[in-house]
Parts: C-alpha cells; sequence; structure tokens
C-alpha cells in the first residue's frame, strides 16, 4: 500500500492531533495557560463599587469570616471549581501571585465543593490558597454570572477594578504593578 501525504492529508492529521489535545484535560489545561493574558483594568471612575461587604463564608482550610472584615483592604475573590479546566489553568498563575502578596491582599477563593475534593486537589499541585464555602448570598456584584472562574479585584475603597470571567494571566507584571499602587494607597 502506498501512502502519501499530500497537503489535504496533513490538514487532517493536524485537525485530528488538535482536537484530541483539546480532548484531554492535561493538555488543554496546558494550552490555556499559554494564551492567558492579564486581565483590563477599570479606571476608578469607570468602575462599580461593591454594593455590600456583608456575606458569610465558611473557611475550610482557614478560618470563617465575614467579608465584612475584609472592608478597607485590597482583595482578590475568584470563584472555582477543581473540575473546572479553566479554573485549573489559572490556579498555577494565582497560586504564584499569591506567594507574593498573600500579606498585602487578601485573597478569597470561592467553591462549592467541600474540603476533602479540594484538599485531594491542593495536596496534588501544591496549593495553600485560602479557601471557603459560601454560607449567605454573594454582594450582586459577585453574582452577575454563572461561569467560572470568575474573579475580582477590589480596591480599599470597594471599588471592582477587575472583573474577570475566564481564564486570565493573574501573575503578570500589569496585575503585579497594579496591586503594588492600591497596596502602597
Amino acid at each position: 500500500m502506498n501512502f502519501k501525504l499530500n497537503k489535504k492529508s496533513i490538514s487532517n492529521i493536524i485537525f485530528v492531533l488538535a482536537i484530541a489535545v483539546m480532548l484531554y484535560p492535561p493538555s488543554r489545561e496546558w494550552f490555556m495557560r499559554q494564551i492567558a493574558f492579564a486581565p483590563s483594568v477599570k479606571d476608578v471612575e469607570n468602575s462599580e463599587k461593591l454594593s455590600s461587604y456583608d456575606w458569610n463564608l465558611k473557611g475550610l482550610n482557614t478560618e470563617n469570616i465575614n467579608f465584612k472584615e475584609l472592608d478597607n483592604k485590597v482583595v482578590f475573590v475568584n470563584f472555582w471549581a477543581t473540575w473546572c479546566p479553566p479554573c485549573r489553568a489559572e490556579l498555577p498563575m494565582i497560586q504564584k501571585l499569591y506567594a507574593d502578596y498573600k500579606d498585602n491582599v487578601a485573597f478569597v477563593f470561592v467553591t462549592n465543593e467541600d474540603w476533602g475534593k479540594v484538599e485531594v486537589f491542593f495536596n496534588k499541585n501544591g496549593y495553600d490558597l485560602p479557601v471557603y464555602n459560601s454560607i449567605g448570598i454573594p454582594p450582586n456584584s459577585f453574582t452577575e454570572t454563572n461561569s467560572i472562574p470568575a474573579s475580582y479585584l477590589i480596591d480599599k475603597n470597594g471599588n471592582i477594578l477587575i472583573s474577570k470571567t475566564g481564564s486570565a494571566d493573574w501573575n503578570s507584571s500589569k496585575i503585579r504593578n497594579l496591586l503594588d499602587e492600591l497596596i502602597a494607597k
């Protein structure tokens, strides 16, 4: 049997390989990390102000809190799940950011999964992010989407400077510079 590779055959092989890579979760996460961009930042004048800080959170690997405790702080909120490929794709970048900013920024990672499932996932990946289950209803600003990951960066005055659905590069110099500015204010 004589098999010849022509342009159409090569194109079909590449297409099948691309589909296979996108269906295999670890390669899909790797690919998402490669194309992740830093999220866009809103000017304070154009940003939404957090409507309420009244929100109870049950700490899974940390203390329970009421979100009111984070008033007048720079806050990073992320809604995520262990089964979500875009969530898993951005977590390595977020973990690096958390390692450097956890003393100056309040990080809140919200999931509806139990600690057993999250703990296995964290141990496998070396994460130590503070994880919570929502006990009450989140502020309206956080309920505009049902998609995950959904992330928010809030300044000390309650302005939501970043509202991002989908995977992003949270460890970019753009985000680090913004955090440095917000912490210094």
